[in-house]
């Protein structure tokens, strides 16, 4: 093999990864339409028919309830505005607790905070990334109210025993699956499996109107109060005859009319963008998983990765190269891989200085709240070792991508490793 670029030899690879651009002339044709009609926004906070958005947001609502098979889907301005109406829809508030994920986007937490609930923090599987079973049964206290699960990096979390845990406890649970959109779970999607589930289409999702999120569920109060919330519920709920007003004080939450029109295009693309994961993924993984020291991503039975990334597990233990090396290495042959995902969450600042709101740090100084809560390093050991030692992960697996930039991706592993010598300590 030819010396390693980290040591001034040539590259891999020199030009950079196709871009992943799913917006065509669907999406351009649809929001022309919608500034041809000049109305770009159509929600009222009033009790009116208007109430419930324009045109497009409603047409956007009606096709993801038909293409995932729910009841209900209430869009919003951002899946972390889902993330915050559906914990204020469930009922959460000061003095409860929430059981979250330590190894996710930061929202799927403070979403906890923002009803003044504490977050608890339960560990991951290391084969799926997802919060286990096992870890929610430990952190269930008389306190607990409900328990957000993220279906990370697009693999589904295992819902099904979670949800008899929930209904063990009388515990609401909310899905996030904002980077699993396409991803079954013994046939059914991702972010249908739970009581209500948050879906993103931020900019760089699988599908993506530049911003915007949609809740699904099949409860039927869950999704009034979710629209409520979503749109200045408090001066909403007398018109409506509302009796639980509990956390109805609403925001403006609301999705745009371009918005909607853009989604309503990319939700129609939403398998063939998929399938292109898929097949990138299982190339990569069966190239990539005759290395040692190099664990491709883990698909439990029944269940289709969504590939949002493509996440590996790096032991340096058995190729003798520090993780950070050897990612500086593939960064250097032209490989965009990243070492460790985000740092656990309880980390943060404002779980290890406990402020959130008010400089005597309210929820985690509220009078009500009777539990004990630790967000000591150590909490979640396998969350941390995933971060700190184990994962590394790229975004390469997506539509556009072709057999030689993936080839390039494997011939890269094979030549560091091959020249395993001029990297080790």
């Amino acid at each position: 093999m030819s010396k390693l670029a980290i040591s001034g030899g040539q590259p891999v690879r020199v030009h950079p990864f196709p871009i992943y651009n799913t917006i065509g002339s669907e999406e351009k044709q649809a929001v022309l339409e919608v500034l041809d009609t000049g109305v770009l926004s159509q929600f009222l906070g009033t009790a009116s028919k208007e109430f419930y958005g324009g045109p497009r947001v409603q047409k956007l609502e009606r096709e993801w309830e038909e293409y995932f098979g729910v009841r209900h889907a209430v869009t919003v301005n951002s899946a972390t505005s889902g993330l915050y109406a559906a914990v204020g829809a469930a009922g959460v508030g000061p003095g409860d607790e929430v059981i979250v994920s330590p190894y996710t986007m930061t929202a799927s937490a403070t979403a906890a905070l923002v009803y003044g609930a504490i977050p608890i923090f339960a560990d991951i599987d290391a084969d799926i990334f997802c919060i286990t079973p096992e870890s929610i049964r430990k952190c269930i206290t008389s306190y607990t109210k409900a328990i957000i699960v993220v279906d990370l990096f697009g693999h589904p979390a295992d819902i099904d025993e979670i949800m008899q845990i929930a209904c063990e406890h009388n515990l609401v649970v909310i899905e996030d699956a904002a980077q699993s959109p396409g991803a079954l779970s013994c046939g059914r999607y991702a972010g249908t499996l739970a009581d209500m589930g948050v879906f993103s289409l931020n900019r760089h999702k699988t599908i993506h109107a530049g911003e915007g999120g949609v809740i699904v569920t099949n409860d039927d109060d869950l999704a009034d109060r979710l629209r409520l919330i979503r749109n200045h519920g408090e001066v909403v709920v007398k018109d409506k005859g509302t009796q639980n007003i509990v956390n109805l004080i609403g925001f403006n939450y609301r999705m745009t009319e371009i918005e909607a029109a853009i989604a309503s295009e990319q939700l129609k693309k939403l398998e063939k963008l998929v399938v292109p994961r898929i097949e990138a993924a299982d190339y990569l993984t069966e190239r990539l998983g005759v290395f040692p020291g190099i664990t491709p991503p883990v698909v439990c039975q029944n269940v289709r990765h969504g590939y949002y990334l493509y996440v590996l597990r790096y032991d340096a233990a058995q190729t003798g190269i520090p993780r950070n090396r050897f990612v500086a290495a593939l960064n250097a042959e032209g490989i965009p891989m990243v070492e460790g995902y985000v740092e656990p969450i309880y980390l943060e600042p404002v779980y290890q200085k406990r402020i959130a709101f008010g400089k005597d740090g309210f929820p985690f100084t509220y009078p009500g709240y009777k539990g004990k809560v630790n967000y000591d390093l150590g909490i979640c050991p396998v969350t941390e070792r995933m971060h700190y030692e184990e994962v590394i992960f790229a975004n390469i697996c997506y539509a556009g991508i072709g057999r030689r930039d993936l080839d390039d991706v494997v011939g890269a592993f094979e030549k560091i490793l091959s020249n395993a010598h001029e990297l080790r300590p």
